[in-house]
């Protein structure tokens, strides 16, 4: 049978953890969810790779030999649709970046202009990722090198450069009763509806949720986006307000949004980040060499 990549992860994330639980927790997907992509393997298969109980989940004589490959098999995939992408990129001369709204703000056209004069007759390709993929493609090896917005789920398996920092602000709709005031404490948006990112994009939704500066007050959501768009709609229609770098006034400005600077909230992060396969690619180290120098000179 011909398996889908995923179904392994996330086999490998069961078999683990020891637990459909904690896999759940650490994959930012649904137990039920991972319940039936465990089931849709072993059925494919013909084998039961686990014995279900009570305390866990543990392997069968069947899933050890599983677990025992498929680590080499996902890395070796991996490495293999890193390189065939890459290649084919440098063939044309095209450096495949990715970023999340805004990327570096003001300082993205100096990138792009520095690394065409480092390069000549190389184009840096500019690809925009939905919040559901705040690694912006890189994870995926869709992109060399990606300009992100920390954290974000899968980091610690990168390299990455902080850039630089910026306060976080709140966008609400311009009818809202705080809306009023010229800066408003974070306590105070505690009880209000957000609008969040999607749930598996884990601790990226947790920043822009600022779930671990609630003091343990729960948080309510309003409305779920994945596109800029679609979240200044939500707000701008009383779905919710949302938490945005300060420079989102500046880049995402419509009618009916107003933003407001917010005390008590700690600040959002931009860095460059790029595969640890790439520490010795030259053409993806030039680009990060001028995203410290931008950042540098602004």
């Amino acid at each position: 049978m011909d398996v889908d990549t995923r179904l392994l992860r996330y086999f490998v994330a069961v078999a683990e953890e020891g637990s459909l639980t904690r896999a759940a927790e650490r994959l930012f997907v649904s137990q039920p969810a991972l319940t039936k992509q465990i089931r849709q393997l072993e059925a494919g298969l013909g084998v039961d790779l686990f014995t279900r109980s009570r305390t866990g989940m543990t392997l069968t004589g069947p899933g050890r030999a599983l677990a025992e490959r498929v680590p080499a098999l996902l890395a070796g995939w991996q490495a293999a649709l890193r390189e065939t992408r890459s290649a084919a990129s440098r063939a044309a001369r095209v450096l495949r970046v990715g970023f999340l709204a805004s990327a570096a703000n003001e300082a993205t056209q100096p990138i792009i202009a520095e690394f065409a004069r480092r390069r000549p007759g190389w184009r840096a390709e500019m690809r925009q990722a939905s919040w559901s993929n705040p690694a912006a493609g890189l994870a995926d090896s869709d992109v060399d090198v990606a300009l992100v917005r920390l954290p974000f789920p899968g980091q610690d398996a990168l390299r990455v450069t902080v850039l630089f920092s910026e306060p976080r602000c709140v966008a609400l709709p311009e009818a809202h009763p705080l809306a009023a005031r010229e800066v408003i404490a974070f306590r105070d948006l505690w009880d209000e509806p957000f609008v969040a990112a999607p749930p598996e994009t884990g601790p990226w939704r947790e920043h822009w949720l600022a779930a671990d500066e609630r003091d343990g007050h729960p948080v309510r959501i309003g409305a779920v986006t994945e596109q800029p768009d679609d979240w200044l709609s939500a707000i701008a229609n009383g779905y919710g307000i949302a938490l945005a770098p300060e420079s989102a006034a500046r880049f995402y400005t419509r009618p009916g949004v107003v933003y407001r600077p917010v005390t008590a909230v700690s600040p959002s992060t931009v860095g460059v980040a790029w595969a640890p396969a790439d520490d010795t690619d030259p053409v993806v180290q030039d680009f990060v060499r001028c995203c410290r120098e931008a950042h540098i000179a602004t």
